[in-house]
């Protein structure tokens, strides 16, 4: 004990004179000058003033208004998928399309409704599932091609070809948040969702590139929504006698109700006034406040958006929100009309882009390679890509891995343009032509469709359908010319010499985009042996 004694006494008097050195003595001038603020602090919101640390009040004042934009701005752009699907369900539903039922374009979606980069080409069906009651099923036909996303437009599962199906057609069971109900031993693919409200869509192809009736006619023979009878098909009876299930109804679900889509005018894109906050709050209250991220709901719950409660923010908060929007939507905008990440683009010295190679389908690993041997896929990241989330969701409907892989002869890739060869964005009063070399690396089909800049849904000119492609229906095939190429021209009048299959048709007064399609995508497209010409204006 006391050679512990010595020691002690020993580590004291080896730190008391430590302490008492005037180096290390605390003092107001050794605070280091990089933890300090000074009196005054210019900045992009004016200059802001500090006593000793301390902000004035016009300095407080101008912090919490610009954190409270801040907050409103990231509002925006990360929850924009959510707000898109609730467009889209408002949109089917001012046409009379009620949760749990469908709609189908028999004669193809035209360019009187407003749906973000749609296509012309294919048979749609979409719909919205109303999980708030318990399970639904929903049935697909053979040869369909489509996804399940839940209401913050996350990937659920896919339908069809790239499901679980295989393209055989299938019975698909979508689950509520939280269910821990019975479930079918076979019979069903199930998938969970984290919301309350799904949306599902899908298409099929026209037979032999140019009629749409069989498709319509598989869809609405095949095509079945209705609520999951727990215990009935897919329990076998041997469960129920081992005491491990209750035996439910075998009946025949309720008829399903399609509606016609073609020549409908509806508005399914998000709004960006003050609309798209209140919609944005109908989702919070309806869906689980689980249901997104916390740190993404952290933003909405700071600008007086959160569950249970009345989003009324007074008229200054309401004012800086309203700013804070503007400049959020203009930033969206700008981020797919002028994207500037040389990675999204697809070919060197290109603009033709599609960064989903890049960020996969969940914006934030690199799509995996397909090798001999099987997937090779990426080590994670770590992060979100969010300017091409933002991008995407800013113009773009449905999220999928079939939208990101490079597997040859399935799902379909996509190439956009937003300028020409020059780098100028598309004049619709001039005209522009883009040349496919011979061998145009698609199994199905190829086309170019059309979009206005504005709501980036089909350009509306007499055409209808703005659209050109392998397909002879609903406007004649694209033809060749000899050496294999295939050239489409873009401008307000058909060129003299060009075939009417070659030509899609702009609106002087509007400004427009493309995207270049390629169903059942080839090798020569994922090896870049194959490359589009860039756009060219015609003199």
């Amino acid at each position: 004990m006391k050679q512990l004694n010595k020691g002690l006494t020993a580590i004291v008097i080896c730190v008391v004179p430590a302490l008492s050195d005037p180096a290390w003595a605390q003092s107001a001038s050794a605070i280091p000058q990089s933890i300090t603020t000074p009196d005054k602090v210019e900045t992009r919101i004016g200059t802001l003033e500090f006593k000793d640390g301390v902000p004035s009040q016009a300095a407080a004042d101008k912090v919490y208004d610009n954190l409270l934009a801040t907050h409103a701005f990231n509002a925006f752009v990360n929850t924009m998928q959510g707000v898109s699907i609730a467009a889209l369900d408002k949109g089917l539903q001012s046409v009379g399309v009620k949760n749990n039922e469908v709609i189908v374009f028999s004669e193809l979606m035209d360019a009187k409704s407003l749906f973000l980069t749609a296509n012309a080409d294919t048979v749609y069906v979409i719909g919205v599932l109303d999980l708030s009651k318990g399970p639904m099923v929903v049935e697909v036909p053979p040869k369909f091609l489509g996804a399940i996303d839940d209401q913050w437009f996350r990937w659920v599962t896919d339908l069809g070809l790239p499901g679980g199906d295989r393209g055989l057609g299938g019975k698909y069971l979508v689950l509520p948040p939280g269910y821990d109900g019975p479930l079918p031993d076979g019979g069903f693919f199930i998938a969970r969702s984290r919301t309350t409200r799904v949306a599902w869509f899908g298409r099929l192809f026209l037979e032999d590139r140019k009629d749409p009736k069989p498709a319509v006619e598989s869809i609405k023979r095949f095509t079945k929504v209705y609520p999951y009878e727990a215990g009935g098909y897919g329990t076998p009876i041997a469960e129920f006698l081992a005491g491990k299930a209750m035996l439910g109804r075998i009946t025949q679900p309720p008829a399903t109700v399609f509606h016609e889509g073609s020549g409908k005018v509806m508005n399914t894109v998000p709004p960006n006034d003050w609309s798209y906050f209140e919609m944005l709050n109908e989702i919070v209250q309806r869906e689980p406040a689980t249901s997104l991220d916390p740190e993404l709901m952290g933003s909405v719950a700071a600008i007086g958006i959160v569950k249970g409660k009345p989003f009324a923010p007074d008229a200054h908060a309401k004012k800086i929100i309203t700013e804070a929007l503007a400049v959020a939507n203009a930033t969206s905008r700008t981020l797919f009309m002028s994207p500037r990440d040389p990675s999204w683009y697809y070919y060197p010295n290109s603009a033709w882009f599609n960064y989903l190679f890049e960020t996969g389908y969940q914006f934030e690993t690199p799509i995996p390679m397909i090798t001999r041997e099987g997937a090779k896929p990426f080590p994670p990241t770590g992060y979100r890509t969010l300017n091409a989330r933002t991008n995407f969701f800013y113009g773009i409907t449905g999220i999928t891995p079939g939208m990101a892989m490079r597997l040859t002869d399935i799902g379909s890739q996509y190439l956009f343009a937003m300028v020409d060869s020059n780098k100028q964005h598309f004049d619709g009063a001039r005209t522009y032509k883009v040349t496919l070399p011979k061998g145009i690396p698609e199994a199905n089909f190829w086309s170019f469709t059309l979009y206005d800049n504005m709501s980036r849904s089909m350009l509306d000119t007499p055409q209808r359908y703005p659209r050109a492609g392998s397909q002879s229906y609903p406007s004649p095939a694209a033809e060749a010319s000899a050496d294999g190429s295939t050239t489409i021209y873009f401008g307000p009048k058909q060129p003299d010499g060009v075939k009417r299959g070659n030509w899609i048709q702009t609106d002087p007064k509007k400004g427009w985009f493309t995207l270049l399609r390629l169903y059942s995508p080839l090798e020569p497209f994922f090896t870049k042996t194959w490359r589009p010409s860039e756009i060219e204006p015609v003199k």
